[in-house]
């Protein structure tokens, strides 16, 4: 069985790419707009890198969502 870490991890980051491709903007333009390096973006989506809180509030802000709806499992 698969690390839960990882499952959340991965969890996320497709929900983080899933709501970036609904506004139609590129990894490039959301890390502009999350005030974040296109790179994490990409490794965030990918679930390769544990995101902190604060920067998860920034994607949730970027992305006009409550982080509630970004993290429920």
């Amino acid at each position: 069985m698969a690390n839960p870490q990882k499952q959340f991890l991965i969890f996320l980051g497709k929900k983080i790419r899933q709501e970036r491709e609904k506004m139609g903007v590129s990894q490039e333009q959301f890390g502009k707009l999350a005030k974040v390096h296109r790179t994490y973006v990409g490794m965030i989506e990918r679930g390769e890198k544990n995101i902190t809180l604060y920067n998860l509030k920034r994607f949730a802000d970027a992305l006009g969502l409550p982080v509630r709806d970004l993290i429920d499992f």
